[in-house]
């Protein structure tokens, strides 16, 4: 374990490190399709971004009445996902430049996210993020996802970080809700821009609240650095 209140970062991987919710949809739309829901749109995606893909195939089976088992309907849309997550997931330059000052500096970081292991790999192999974030946690790995803090705390322990000390990176309500269960600060970058206003970004200690349009790797290192009393 570090000396208490020692900095590490936490990412949250989709809307977050990468531009992944396109794909997320596309998958889910064509599985909802499969399965006799035709019209699923993106508005509808939107209430399910930040959570877990077993959660949200679980919440799509109540809402929607499908006769399909929680694990068919997962394993259609992971498959759908990873096909379209290994051609094209862009990660966003801002993150990747935020990725490798950390990195440069010696931060600790992690990434925790509801997806799956196979989709956080094969994301971070094609955009080459890979390079710094070598700790990895699946919500699929804990037994709570986000709102819940199980996969910050499992990443602050594989780490050997206290949570005290980490500081997490988020684009959901969901992750943002987590931080704050966790005893984790929270920069928050809104994926959704309607939601900004959501209590749970509230709780964060920088909210960017024009999304990724606003934020920039040099004042969120800054902030870090002068808030976490580095240098």
């Amino acid at each position: 374990m570090s000396e208490p209140g020692t900095l590490a970062v936490v990412f949250d991987l989709d809307g977050t490190l990468v531009d992944s919710e396109p794909n997320y949809y596309e998958a889910g739309r064509l599985t909802l399709a499969e399965h006799g829901v035709p019209d699923f749109t993106w508005t509808e995606h939107e209430s399910y971004v930040g959570v877990s893909t077993l959660e949200t195939v679980v919440l799509w089976r109540e809402r929607y009445g499908l006769r399909a088992s929680v694990e068919e309907l997962f394993d259609a849309t992971n498959r759908r996902y990873l096909e379209l997550a290994r051609t094209g997931t862009r990660a966003y330059p801002e993150m990747r430049k935020f990725v490798e000052l950390l990195a440069a500096e010696g931060v600790p970081t992690a990434v925790a996210s509801g997806s799956s292991l196979d989709a956080i790999e094969a994301i971070l192999a094609g955009t080459g993020l890979d390079a710094h974030l070598r700790t990895v946690v699946s919500a699929d790995e804990v037994p709570r996802g986000k709102p819940a803090p199980d996969v910050f705390l499992e990443a602050a322990r594989r780490l050997g970080a206290d949570p005290a000390g980490c500081v997490v990176v988020e684009d959901a309500a969901p992750g943002a809700a987590a931080a704050h269960a966790a005893g984790m600060r929270c920069i928050a970058v809104p994926y959704v821009a309607s939601q900004t206003d959501a209590p749970e970004f509230a709780t964060a200690a920088l909210l960017v609240r024009g999304g990724q349009a606003e934020f920039t790797a040099q004042s969120a290192y800054a902030w870090l650095m002068d808030t976490s009393g580095s240098r």
